[in-house]
């Protein structure tokens, strides 16, 4: 092999990958408030007070049994095949939210229903802000229509509550196999001027994964205008307000495979007009956020929106439209257009495979990896003999530069001719080479983010979206590529650098994959034993090679 092929390989990986260690979001200038704030105010535009205006801020639950008297919350519980959701009735927020086909790989909950939201949180917890006062709706007792709600078709959970002359009414719309949720309501006694919805998406998710750190990591807020941002809990200081100015289609708190979403996109639907990410303090890196959505409200006082409290399933998400598959991103800025594509087919291809031929997904991922090899063939074998003929023509090449090293110019003219007379392309030989590369790299963030692979054991292997606990395949890997560069380098001259990187590369590899899905490793691997075959065919050529005539024979 060409040593110009390996050094473009390694390049490439680098290139490729080390935006995965170095690079962080930057923080955006002006988005930190000195000081304590209010967790729940929204810096969108509020509409100024009027006369008449009927609000004022609730008062707290009473500590004396003096004053206001708070009834017992109950919990209603909305249930169907793909989802359960527990709603309070008090503060008439979400909960919990609980999608049925996933089960928890965290520890000390392994194996029990997931569970999204954290202990003592709630999502779509309210509040109205009206000129220079907030009303609270968090220790208001809601009277519901049902205290348990069996989804079969199109059905609806109605709250209502009331307190000094304002009235608020909620309704849940459902949809058995959808996990999406509708939210209509209306807030009576405001007076003539609108206001601003609070709605506060609690501070996090719940902790779901074996590989805690992981998806502590990818924590963290994303809105949608143009286009989707994320900002990360990890890129916060301790105690730091960061606003979020919309309008936004959409605004979403997120883990690895789980997301709960706020949706403006219905044909009239106000949207998100901004949002505060307020960082809860403690030791460490931030990892928990309190994070408020506001949505304006006419002086009709109604309101509407969806709610998604569930799984990143990629069609599911697709399906909403508006960008929102966005929330799971495929490739790093500026890759996406390159790697989403390759990225959505092979993912829908490993999931097909695995749900149709009844393959487990590691069986998937060396079939796939086969195939890949296969399709690739006829390219590879271009390139190769590409090499070839750039190895035969060195020693013509090598007198050209020695007969006129100090004519540059003449020098290159005469290379150019030797290339024509000869048939060789220069870059014929690297890029069929480096088409794998894409698929290589699509497959990276289809193992780290696709929900169907999450939890897919395989041999010795607990889970593919993770490091091999015990790294037996980046081992295997780096010496699959070192025994395929041997082979490939059979019957080359001798050469230093050839040597040096034969040795250099698979160790380079290994310790970048070390840390790498297993699936993502099983991937290569298989690869590198698929294109063996080929390499020992290039070796004969060679070896054949040795007995053609000498290079520049040719007429001209």
């Amino acid at each position: 092999m060409d040593r110009r092929v390996l050094w473009a390989i390694a390049l490439m990986m680098l290139i490729a990958l080390a935006p995965t260690f170095l690079m962080k979001p930057p923080k955006k200038a002006g988005g930190r408030t000195g000081g304590k704030a209010d967790s729940t105010r929204v810096t969108a535009p509020v509409p100024a007070a009027g006369p008449g205006v009927a609000v004022r801020p609730s008062p707290p639950p009473p500590s004396t049994g003096q004053g206001l008297e708070l009834v017992p919350a109950e919990t209603l519980t909305v249930s169907s095949p793909l989802y359960t959701y527990s709603i309070s009735s008090r503060g008439g927020a979400i909960v919990q939210a609980s999608p049925r086909s996933y089960r928890s790989l965290y520890p000390p909950e392994k194996d029990q229903p997931v569970r999204l939201i954290p202990d003592g949180a709630s999502i779509n917890q309210l509040g109205l802000i009206v000129g220079n006062d907030t009303l609270h709706l968090s220790d208001w007792d809601f009277t519901p229509s049902a205290r348990s709600l069996s989804v079969v078709g199109r059905d609806s959970l109605a709250l209502t509550a009331t307190r000094g002359g304002v009235s608020v009414q909620l309704v849940y719309g459902f949809r058995p196999d959808d996990y999406e949720i509708e939210l209509s309501g209306r807030a009576t006694g405001l007076g003539p001027v609108g206001g601003t919805l609070l709605i506060g998406m609690g501070h996090g998710m719940r902790q779901t994964e074996a590989d805690t750190n992981a998806n502590l990591f990818d924590y963290g807020v994303v809105t949608k205008t143009d286009e989707s941002k994320l900002v990360k809990f990890t890129t916060l200081d301790p105690g730091e307000v960061r606003t979020l100015n919309g309008p936004f289609d959409w605004t979403a708190v997120k883990s690895k495979y789980f997301v709960t979403a706020l949706l403006a996109v219905d044909s009239g639907a106000a949207k998100i007009s901004g949002a505060t990410v307020r960082a809860r303090t403690g030791p460490g890196k931030v990892h928990q956020a309190d994070v408020a959505f506001g949505v304006p409200v006419d002086a009709t006082g109604t309101f509407h929106y969806r709610i998604y409290a569930g799984p990143m399933e990629y069609p599911r998400l697709r399906a909403i439209g508006h960008d929102f598959y966005d929330i799971n991103p495929y490739g790093w800025p500026g890759f996406r257009t390159i790697i989403r594509p390759i990225a959505v087919g092979a993912r829908w291809l490993l999931v097909w495979m695995h749900q149709h031929l009844s393959l487990a997904s590691g069986a998937v991922l060396v079939v796939f990896g086969v195939l890949i090899r296969i399709l690739l063939w006829p390219l590879n074998q271009r390139g190769m003999r590409a090499s070839l003929k750039m190895q035969a023509i060195q020693p013509e090449m090598q007198r050209l530069q020695e007969q006129y090293k100090n004519e540059p110019q003449k020098m290159q003219q005469e290379v150019m001719q030797l290339y024509r007379r000869e048939g060789v392309n220069p870059f014929s030989g690297c890029w069929p080479m480096l088409l794998p590369w894409p698929v290589l790299l699509a497959l990276f963030f289809v193992l780290a983010n696709t929900i169907e692979l999450r939890g897919q054991a395989f041999l010795w292997l607990p889970d593919l979206s993770l490091k091999d606990p015990h790294f037996v395949l980046p081992v295997l890997m780096g010496l699959s590529m070192f025994g395929l560069n041997k082979i490939g380098m059979s019957g080359m001259p001798p050469n230093p650098q050839t040597k040096m990187m034969l040795y250099f590369l698979p160790i380079m590899m290994t310790v970048m994959f070390l840390n790498f899905a297993s699936g993502l490793n099983l991937y290569y691997f298989v690869q590198n034993l698929a294109s063996i075959p080929q390499q020992w065919m290039l070796a004969r050529e060679r070896k054949k090679a040795k007995t053609a005539p000498v290079v520049g024979t040719k007429k001209k």
